[in-house]
């Protein structure tokens, strides 16, 4: 029996897969460096080859055939095994090691110990990109992601870090305001910063409750990140939510200050990457310091041994 991938050459393959992952002759050519003619004639010759078609032609932009969108899994899966392959074979250890995460991980607990990974791998740059928005590892130009979530992504690889859970975080001007033993429900007395609805989250953990008449006033002040509205409790005086191990050096310090062990979130902070690069030595060697690292952080430590603080795949792995 012939084999049906004899006839066909891996070029037709490749310029198919990138024009069904970028659903454009164009981007596709963009991206292999050839013609959008080329893009045009290779794919026609696969479908002569097949005998059916793999693309609708539209006006202004094309998409898949059912035949070709079977194709397509197929042939993404296949090149990229095949890129995975190539880079383990041909890997040194050298490079960039490309990492997107959260700006408050980056800002609060990642960026300063980079350092040290660089001393202990001086052949391996690192690119450390902080947009929020949630990166396809298994497209996009990164190696290793660090994510908060559940750590269930398909194709991906994740080591859990430590529970990615928020509590109360008090300037010293609020403590002072607060008195020496505070309970959850003076808090309703001084001024919260943060969104309302993780304030709830909080208060519903502590067990507070109010009427409507009581029903704690809106904060004032709400930014997109941690980073941001703890600076803001800082400079006002007031309270925040925010993470124990992302502020652990202001609390240390004396500038925050944590009065009640209760938490809320279900979420873990994961190191990702794709499953079929694991082996990859730069992605190892950066997956063994992060994970010794945490071992290392006292606070990411007690949060990991409190029980249910970890979402159920954490608590399997």
């Amino acid at each position: 029996m012939s084999d049906p991938l004899a006839s066909i050459p891996l070029s037709a393959i490749r310029v198919f897969e990138a024009a069904a992952r970028l659903g454009s002759f164009t981007r596709a050519a963009e991206e292999l460096g050839i013609t959008q003619a080329a893009v045009s004639w290779q794919v026609k010759a696969l479908e002569r080859r097949l005998d059916q078609p793999l693309f609708r032609r539209l006006p202004r932009e094309v998409s898949l055939t059912p035949a070709g969108e079977r194709l397509a899994r197929a042939a993404t899966e296949a090149m990229t095994a095949l890129r995975s392959a190539l880079s383990d074979l041909s890997d040194t250890g050298d490079g960039v090691l490309s990492i997107t995460t959260l700006q408050t991980f980056a800002t609060q607990w990642l960026a300063g110990r980079l350092g040290a990974f660089q001393v202990a791998h001086p052949k391996i740059a690192v690119r450390l990109d902080t947009d929020n928005r949630m990166v396809d590892l298994l497209r996009d130009d990164f190696d290793v992601a660090i994510r908060g979530g559940l750590g269930e992504w398909p194709g991906l690889e994740a080591k859990v870090l430590f529970p990615a859970v928020q509590t109360v975080l008090c300037s010293a001007a609020a403590m002072a305001e607060l008195g020496p033993d505070p309970r959850p429900a003076d808090l309703l007395r001084v001024r919260r910063i943060g969104w309302e609805g993780e304030w709830t989250q909080w208060f519903k953990a502590a067990g507070v409750q109010f009427g409507d008449a009581e029903a704690p006033a809106a904060p004032g002040i709400t930014a997109d990140t941690q980073t941001l509205e703890v600076a803001a409790a800082l400079a006002n005086g007031g309270v925040a939510i925010g993470s124990p191990v992302m502020f652990a050096r202001e609390i240390a310090e004396g500038r925050l200050f944590q009065p009640f062990e209760i938490y809320f979130g279900c979420n873990a902070y994961w190191l990702v990457y794709p499953a079929d690069r694991r082996r990859t030595r730069k992605i190892a060697a950066f997956r063994d310091w992060l994970l010794d690292e945490v071992a290392k952080d006292p606070v990411a430590q007690k949060l990991l041994a409190r029980p249910g603080l970890l979402p159920p795949a954490a608590r399997a792995s």
